[in-house]
Parts: C-alpha cells; structure tokens; sequence
C-alpha cells in the first residue's frame, strides 16, 4: 500500500532558457488542504503544450520519494521539494519497477488506471537545472508514469494508495519504457505491450511501428517507434553522373536523365524517393544543395529527376538554362520515407503542380506490379501547358485493373478542353474527393506546394482520415517542432560572428553551409544559430525527434544516444562533425 505525499499543481508561465522564452507548466508546488482530481487535470493546474502533455490518457503524473533520494544520492543534491520532477502526486510506494500498465488504485474517493510512462521532454532538465535529465530518467529507468481519471473525485496528502485492479500482462512502467527508448526490442515483449488496453494510443502507435519492422525487415536497423526512420544509403556522399537525356514536361517542368559514368548499376530506389544534387553553379563560391525527387520508374540503369524552373530558382535556373546532355553532376543515393505502405486500402495520388514528381514514380511503380488497388490519380494544375506528364500518366492508369484520374486545372485556357485536357475547374479539396467516390478509409499520398499540402491535411482530417493514413512529401525545409516555442520563420543565413574553423557542415534543404564552431555543443545548435527549420524534444539523445539524413560526412557522439539510429541518419541533438557533412535539413 502507497501514501500520496502530496498533491502539487501549476498554471503555464513563460521561463527563460538559452536566451528563448520557453512556456512551461512544469513547476509544480504543493497545494494545502484537498483538490478535485477531473478527467483531464486537478482543479489549479494545467497543461502548456498539449502535443506531449495532459490529455485523457496524461491527466495526473505520478513520481516517488524513492527516486528523489535516489537522484538526490546521484545528483549530489538536498535541494528537492515537492513537485520538483514536475509530478502532480509525489507518492511513497509505486515504485516504476513494480506497478503495471492498466493498474488501477483508489485515492479517496476518486480512482485513477496506469497509462503510460512520462514523456520525454528538455523541460523537465530546464527545472532540474540538469540538461541531461530527460536521458538520465531513462535510462536510470526511472522515469514516472501517467494516470487516467476513471473517477472523479478529491484527494489529499496523507490519503492511502489501495490497488483495485492488476493490469493485463503485468508490464511494469520501467519495462515498458524500456521497449520504446532502449535497445532490444523483442517480438514478444511488444505483443504482450499490445495486449494491454489501457497503454495509450500514442506508445501503442510506436508500438506497432516497431513490431512490423520486426515483422518484415530482417536485421532492420533504426527505431521506427520513435522515427520514421530510412534504413541506411545505397553510398554515403555523392556519386558522378552523366546526363544523358534533357525532356521538357511543360513550359515550367525538365526531365534529366542521369546514368553513373563508372556504369556500375543503380540501387533499386523506392518509389517516392529523392536525391540531392550537387551543382558547381559559380567556380568561386561553395556548391549549391538542391534536393529534386525520382520521376521515374526505380531500374537499375539510371535515375531521372524532374525539376520546376523557379524565377530565382539558382539550382533550378542552372540546371534548366544551363546543363547539357553530357554534363556530369554529382548525385547522393536515394533518400526518403515519402513511399508506399503495405496494404489494401484504396491508394490517392494527390499532388498539384511540380509535387506530381514522387508520385509519379509511385504510379511507374504500381503499374509495373500490376497493383489490384483501387488507385486514383488526382492532380492539379493552371491549364494544359503547366501541366507536366499528362500522356505519361494516362498511359499508366491504363496499365492498372482499377486506376482511375481525375484532373483539375485552376485557370484553363481558352484552348483547353474538358474531357481532354482536364476533367473540372477549381482546386483539389475533399469535397472533389467526395464527389467522386474517394472515401475516408484510402490510403493517401500528398505532395505539393505547402499551401495545398496545408488545406489538404486540414481537410482530411476534418473528414475523419485517421493521421497514419495520410503521407506527405515537403520540398524544402520541414516544418519546425520547438515545443513550448512560439513558432517564428526566419530566411535561413549563416551564423553571426567569426566564422569557425571546422569543418564545413551543409543544411541542404535551406541551401546554407558554414565551417564548424566548437563554441556550439552540437548541430543541433548550429542549426538555430543559422535560423534553419530544425525539429527537437529530449535535446540528450532520446526522443529521436531530431533525427535527420547524413548525407554525407561523418560524426561524433557527445553524449552517446540511449539508441543510436540507422546508419545514414544522425542525432543532431548529441553530435558533432568529425569531417565536412550534408545534412538534410
């Protein structure tokens, strides 16, 4: 039996950290006398960012005095009070080791159910004053666990702690913590996690991920629970190539055909897939980084890109004015996860202007298997001339039992015609879908400028499409994930001050490379002092959410990730270059 300690709240507040405003509730302090525990929090307390906290399944957290002395004793601190890990009961007994998923206990009148271990978050090394402490309650496996309300009711310190209800399995909260941070994920142990219903859906999601990798890839490396991760390239930095072929799709779209000039085969790359390209645009400044996706359908013999020529477009205004047949460019190997999922859900190709180029290889690569699949090929562009791989694609749809198209254009020329050309006026949206028969349950593959990739995730998800069923590719940079941040856009630029002396480290999709500094503690630092989109949560080596393609180069670990990703993939929360990198950022 347990005793509640005590009860400790706390409303968002804005802290300074790193010179940034972070918003935060993870100061919490004890409270007198008893509080009202509700489904989604205690009267006095609440939530800052809802994406990683609170919620349902996130109401009330849960820490031990026992872990306070242990981090004390490991700390070599005394200066811990009530609250100080962010919990709202701090309790004695229910120990991570012993209490289960789907435990259920009564405190008073109310009664609360085992959902899930804490998040990982640098919020909770903002209030420890530890930077390390969201990898150390890992991997010390002592992190905390989550409780559902299942009723209501008011609690007090000094109440005890009566289990009700062991959870099925009997998966402790360190065990599984364990599973998804750790090395060392057993087939086993990720079904008994499954079995358990009261695990909340977000682990169960991760999960999933990790036991179908464990279903189907064989020696898998990377931990797809935490990132979709692309298992390692086909050659690490660039290769030499030889176009061989220039075609012109549309009035803004060219084809190039690239074949390796030491003729040694291709890798078969996966539908969807993209390479970054390295062209000499001016002898007297570094190269330029462009990324452009595969076109084509994945053969051993060459690669075709197809790219949009921009106004000032550099990368595309050199290769669409300027290359030849018999230019030689320097090509990394295919990268991506923007590719097709296993399944028979009906399949929707949705792009819209030069975002038809992966899903275009998507549709080679469905026609040659001869794909069952309900597939649909919907795409918009302004009129016939903006409109690249229109015969290509209806020589496709053809090849398939059930493949159907649909095309838009938003400004048809007087010369255009319906049934022809295009199929209606206006722009892509669910209700074009609806109309014609598309239903919530496909599968959908999106990509396009970000204003149609916006509306469209919006709109799905408004219909009732479940997020996993929806698959997006962004050309440039990604959008940013800096919880407790507020989200402001800057042009990307190289760093104030004195250049550094180390090597030099490419962001390829904000076209910016800078020598290292060692006054940054990693490239994740890098990144921001250069106003790059970057993506993060743990900042220790955890969470994962920082995971980018190492292009090229090669890094250093400081510190050593609780589980290091795929090969081709970096950390850039804990790493450093050791040599000049790419990075795909």
């Amino acid at each position: 039996m347990g005793h509640l300690l005590s009860v400790n709240v706390g409303l968002p507040r804005d802290v300074i950290w790193n010179g940034k405003t972070v918003q935060t509730a993870v100061w919490k302090s004890p409270v007198v006398g008893r509080r009202m525990v509700r489904k989604l929090n205690i009267d006095g307390d609440a939530q800052a960012d809802l994406d990683g906290h609170g919620g349902e399944h996130r109401a009330v957290f849960v820490y031990q005095m026992d872990s306070y002395r242990y981090w004390e004793h490991f700390l070599g601190r005394s200066d811990f009070s009530f609250g100080q890990f962010g919990e709202n009961f701090t309790v004695d007994g229910l120990a991570d080791e012993e209490v289960c998923i789907g435990d259920r206990y009564r405190i008073s009148e109310a009664v609360f159910e085992v959902t899930q271990p804490r998040v990982t978050c640098y919020r909770v090394g903002i209030r420890m004053n530890e930077p390390r402490m969201p990898a150390l309650l890992v991997a010390h496996r002592r992190p905390g666990f989550y409780f559902r309300v299942l009723q209501e009711g008011k609690v007090g310190a000094g109440d005890e702690i009566v289990k009700v209800a062991d959870g099925p399995e009997r998966v402790t909260v360190s065990e599984i913590d364990a599973l998804l941070y750790l090395p060392g994920h057993s087939r086993e142990r990720l079904e008994r996690a499954l079995h358990i219903p009261a695990l909340s859906e977000g682990w169960q999601s991760s999960f999933r991920a990790m036991l179908e990798q464990e279903s189907s890839v064989k020696g898998a490396a990377g931990n797809p629970g935490l990132a979709n991760e692309e298992q390692a390239p086909a050659w690490p930095g660039f290769r030499r190539m030889r176009v061989t072929h220039i075609h012109k799709e549309s009035d803004s779209v060219t084809s190039f055909v690239l074949v390796p000039i030491d003729g040694q085969p291709l890798p078969l790359f996966q539908a969807g897939q993209f390479v970054v390209v390295r062209l000499q645009v001016d002898h007297d400044k570094p190269a330029v980084l462009r990324s452009y996706s595969l076109s084509d359908l994945p053969v051993a013999d060459h690669f075709r890109i197809s790219v949009k020529s921009e106004p000032h477009g550099i990368g595309s205004a050199f290769l669409c004015n300027r290359t030849r047949e018999g230019d030689v460019l320097d090509v990394s190997a295919p990268r991506g996860s923007f590719t097709l999922r296993p399944g028979n859900n009906p399949l929707i190709l949705l792009s819209a202007g030069v975002g038809a180029t992966p899903v275009m290889s998507m549709l080679h690569a469905l026609a040659a298997e001869k794909s069952p699949r309900e597939i649909w090929w919907i795409y918009g562009a302004r009129n016939r001339v903006e409109h690249p791989f229109a015969e290509e694609s209806r020589f496709l749809l053809k090849q398939l039992s059930r493949g159907r198209g649909y095309i838009i254009y938003s400004k048809p020329a007087a010369t255009d015609s319906v049934g022809d050309d295009f199929d209606a006026t206006g722009h892509i949206d669910v209700a074009l879908l609806e109309r014609n028969g598309v239903t919530p349950n496909s599968d959908f593959y999106l990509c396009g400028p970000s204003s149609f990739l916006g509306d469209m995730r919006n709109g799905l998800q408004n219909w009732g499409v479940r997020a996993q069923n929806v698959h997006t590719e962004i050309f440039g940079a990604v959008e940013g994930i800096t919880p407790g941040m507020a989200r402001v856009v800057h042009t990307p630029h190289l760093p104030q001050g004195p250049p550094g002396l180390g090597p030099s480290v490419s962001f390829a999709r904000s076209g910016i490379t800078t020598a290292w500094n060692s006054k940054y503690q990693n490239l994740l630092e890098l990144a921001e002092a250069c106003d790059v989109p970057v993506r993060w949560s743990c900042r220790t080596g955890v969470c994962h959410t920082c995971m980018t393609g190492l292009i090229g180069g090669s890094v250093t670990n400081q510190p050593e990730p609780l589980e290091r990703p795929a090969p081709g993939n970096v950390l850039v929360c804990c790493s450093q270059p050791d040599a000049s990198i790419t990075l795909d950022f």
